[in-house]
């Protein structure tokens, strides 16, 4: 087995998770899957990245990547036909995954505070641990009004943009930003009826995630986290070893940092850093069970903090 080859470690009802499968359709890659719990503990996940939790995860080998933003700008390293992020368009694509994120927020906010969420209670005990200041179910349910408003003007302004230029929100193929924004759509779709059904007026939309999940997922291989631990551990990190000179904060080599997300689910991972650029940050640790691994994260939405 290949042990190079892309490992996704994700649930299928994840919505991010979603974002990188059809990404790995739009390459036509082959890639690995290791199906992972929806809510901790997941000790062969957390054995890997040091402690962050969310989903997905891309490994490759001994390398681990974090967030989905970094996790397609790597798909287009490996791959770099067709591309997620067109040249010339990086500004767009950092928006249009903005917007996504917005909407994906705004559908959250809908789905705790409905009486018919697809949430089990088990799942909402999980979640009210990682949000900061708990899930205020009542605060949910009093702000679900304008929420419905609030995502109403935005899948008004996704109709208005895919009427007129479609069939993709960049022209005539799909990219990054069909992907940043479909998979906060595609939970509309999934979700409770109280947003579900305002996606029925908007046509352009609906016709436009049809398109969307018809791309497929590639060539998927289903393997056990075992086994990824196993590649992990016997595998060296690839990581380019150096450090970015222009960096504002003057890091070098070494140095111990703990990363964590600055939204939430704020577990921090520690190690030492061995690679940073403007748009990527890596650090070197060592679990009993993965051997030595490099954790990588996006510069984008996440705490960077001296360790000790």
């Amino acid at each position: 087995m290949d042990t190079k080859t892309s490992i996704l470690h994700h649930y299928e009802l994840s919505p991010y998770s979603e974002k990188i499968r059809l990404a790995f359709g739009m390459k036509s890659m082959a890639w690995q899957s290791v199906l992972i719990p929806v809510i901790m503990p997941k000790p062969d996940l957390t054995a890997l990245t040091g402690g962050y939790r969310k989903t997905p995860v891309l490994q490759l080998g001994a390398d681990i990547y974090c967030d989905t933003k970094l996790i397609i700008r790597t798909l287009d390293r490996l791959q770099p036909e067709p591309p997620l992020i067109p040249a010339g368009t990086e500004a767009t694509q950092a928006a249009m995954t903005k917007l996504g994120d917005a909407i994906f927020t705004i559908v959250v906010a809908i789905f705790f505070g409905s009486d018919n969420s697809v949430f089990d209670e088990d799942f909402l005990k999980d979640r009210d641990k990682i949000i900061p200041g708990g899930l205020n179910r009542d605060l949910m349910k009093m702000i679900m009004p304008g929420k419905l408003d609030q995502l109403r003007a935005h899948l008004d302004l996704l109709e208005r943009e895919l009427s007129t230029k479609g069939p993709f929100l960049c022209g005539t193929s799909p990219t990054a930003a069909d992907l940043a924004v479909h998979h906060a759509v595609l939970f509309i779709q999934r979700g409770s009826p109280s947003s579900s059904s305002l996606l029925e007026p908007f046509s352009a939309v609906r016709d436009w995630c049809d398109r969307l999940q018809s791309v497929g997922h590639g060539q998927r291989r289903e393997i056990d986290s075992g086994r990824a631990l196993e590649i992990a551990r016997s595998s060296e990190p690839t990581s380019n070893w150096s450090v970015d000179p222009g960096d504002p904060n003057r890091r070098k080599q070494g140095d111990p940092l703990m990363i964590m997300p600055e939204d939430f689910a704020r577990d921090p991972v520690a190690g030492e850093l061995v690679y940073a650029d403007v748009y990527e940050i890596a650090i070197k640790r060592r679990d009993e069970r993965a051997g030595e691994v490099v954790v990588h994260f996006p510069r984008e939405d996440m705490s960077v903090i001296p360790g000790v």
